[in-house]
């Protein structure tokens, strides 16, 4: 799997505000945390089951993230050649591609607040997805500033994580996708990454 991380925090970046209301009042944030059969209130999540099963894993009690946005989509001809680039695939060989990001907040206050710790876990997510065997596969995560007012107001930094596949046709490439999505997943519930939270990465 192609992986890599990047930080957008300028002051000319967006921030992620949570709670969230769309502005045509057709969408807003759902803590699936406090409210998991919510999931179905996701259209998103109602049309791609991968996706509906990531969000339930990622809102888990055992989870050390939440969920804030998400959005799944077919990759538009201009997306794709980029990804073939990074991929090193020919276009004959990956004519179609699928795509997903969810927008991401830590729950722990110390880590959500502290661009370094989280530097630590993107160094250490990519290194592990760069080891999946996946090579019609692609992790982009971006750090951006975040406002979170749940239980008063906090400013820390969420995760944008994008997850980009090709295939031989749409269905292939969603497949790709869906086992994409799948691992980085685990790989962000999975012990390894928990390390780069413990009390070494918090003294560093």
């Amino acid at each position: 799997m192609f992986a890599e991380w990047s930080a957008e925090c300028s002051a000319e970046d967006p921030v992620l505000v949570v709670p969230w209301k769309d502005p045509g009042g057709l969408a807003e944030f759902i803590d699936l945390r406090a409210n998991p059969y919510d999931l179905h209130r996701i259209p998103e999540a109602e049309q791609h089951q991968p996706l509906m099963q990531a969000l339930r894993a990622l809102n888990a009690t055992r989870s050390p993230v939440f969920t804030a946005k998400c959005d799944a989509w077919p990759l538009a001809p201009d997306e794709l050649g980029p990804l073939r680039f990074n991929l090193d695939l020919a276009p004959a060989d990956a004519p179609a591609g699928f795509a997903s990001y969810i927008d991401l907040i830590w729950r722990e206050r110390s880590v959500f607040t502290s661009f370094h710790q989280q530097e630590q876990i993107l160094h250490r997510l990519t290194r592990h997805a760069a080891l999946l065997d996946r090579p019609y596969a692609a992790l982009d995560c971006v750090v951006r500033p975040a406002l979170v007012d749940l239980d008063g107001p906090q400013e820390g930094y969420a995760l944008s994580l994008y997850v980009k596949a090709l295939g031989a046709d749409p269905q292939a490439a969603c497949d790709e996708w869906a086992a994409a999505l799948n691992a980085v997943t685990a790989l962000l519930r999975g012990k390894d990454l928990a390390r780069a939270t413990g009390p070494k990465a918090r003294a560093g």
